[in-house]
């Protein structure tokens, strides 16, 4: 008989489709999920899946308490075998599981701490978060950093923390959108996503000129928002070395921009995991990030991506330079980044692995 699993998302929408649309082949599974979700589920998300939803108000407005109300009674109907959640630093929500009684638990951590100088945190959401960790019968995280933190910071015994990586984002992407066939641009980069101090884009600024130097013909496209990066740009920029997308960018031209790249350039100061590595793999658009916490797990040097070490203007220069010149090279890695699509970054085999978390925590 199929495992009852009820998976719980509020705010991680791309990687939860993707994980219960291969999950429904392996489980009974109903999702859960506020009312905003709706959108990015629209098209994409397996029509087998039965989807129960909750509207949940900002999180100062004390309607709150009715809305968890209503997705502990949600919970309460479907009564799974196994609760999965996608880590929220809702303080409702984690709250709610000091005093309820909740089901069987599993819950995927994306960051065990929050990122510096990221103004979206959630107010105090550094001390509530550990609830989760402690509430949940198994975990799971992306990297063995993950792992060894939760393990020696917070005392978490290794058996209770699997570790599964973060699935390929791009064939989500392309099912959203039509079928886009854009030409690679030979010397584009791309800096995407949201843009704040620990991505690092000061230091990718300070390698362009460098990068110029050598390839007179770069550019950098900086999409996303975030910081007002007039900071970056106090006496304007020239047209023909950046384009600068500062504002919500739609599912085509998310498509678009990875396309025209030849690389996503992910110079982090810190850094967990990342959803634009998933992306940009599933893409087909070679990485070079930095050699820092999780990014270092994922990327591997050399083979399906190029690390550099954090901070190192030169070496990240001298990085984008060897890719953009080496056709053999960039070749290799496209090939690789493309193995590793069909193999541990694929949504089947993830699911699979996440099943067998289900299992040990129902033995």
């Amino acid at each position: 008989m199929a495992i009852k699993v009820a998976l719980l998302n509020f705010c991680f929408d791309d990687y939860t489709i993707e994980l219960a649309n291969s999950l429904v082949n392996h489980v009974d599974l109903t999702l859960i999920q506020q009312e905003k979700s709706a959108a990015a589920c629209e098209g994409v998300l397996d029509e087998l899946i039965p989807v129960l939803r909750f509207e949940k108000p900002p999180m100062r407005h004390p309607g709150n308490i009715r809305s968890i109300g209503e997705m502990m009674r949600i919970i309460q109907e479907v009564q799974p075998d196994v609760l999965h959640v996608q880590e929220s630093n809702d303080i409702w929500y984690l709250l709610t599981l000091l005093f309820a009684k909740m089901p069987p638990m599993v819950t995927t951590i994306h960051d065990v701490f929050g990122h510096p100088g990221d103004a979206e945190q959630v107010f105090a959401s550094q001390y509530t978060r550990q609830i989760a960790f402690y509430r949940s019968q198994q975990l799971i995280v992306h990297t063995q950093q993950h792992k060894q933190t939760l393990n020696q910071q917070f005392r978490i015994p290794k058996e209770k923390i699997n570790i599964l990586p973060h699935g390929e984002l791009g064939s989500l992407y392309h099912r959203r959108t039509q079928k886009y066939s854009l030409p690679k641009e030979p010397s584009t980069l791309l800096f995407f996503g949201r843009i704040w101090p620990y991505k690092g884009l000061k230091y990718l600024l300070q390698a362009m000129p460098l990068v110029a130097e050598r390839i007179p013909d770069v550019k950098l496209i900086i999409a996303g928002r975030g910081e007002n990066l007039h900071q970056y740009f106090p006496d304007g920029y020239d047209e023909k070395r950046y384009e600068i997308i500062n504002n919500f960018i739609s599912n085509e031209d998310v498509v678009k921009l990875f396309q025209r790249s030849t690389a996503t350039i992910l110079p982090y100061i810190e850094a967990s995991q990342s959803g634009v590595a998933a992306l940009s793999y599933g893409m087909g658009t070679p990485i070079i990030a930095s050699e820092v916490g999780g990014l270092k797990e994922i990327v591997k040097d050399q083979e399906d991506g190029l690390l550099v070490p954090p901070g190192d203007v030169e070496a990240l220069a001298n990085a984008i330079i060897n890719l953009l010149s080496d056709q053999k090279l960039y070749n290799q890695i496209h090939s690789a980044m493309k193995n590793r699509c069909q193999q541990d970054l694929n949504w089947d085999n993830i699911a699979q692995q996440t099943v067998e978390v289900y299992q040990k925590l129902i033995a």
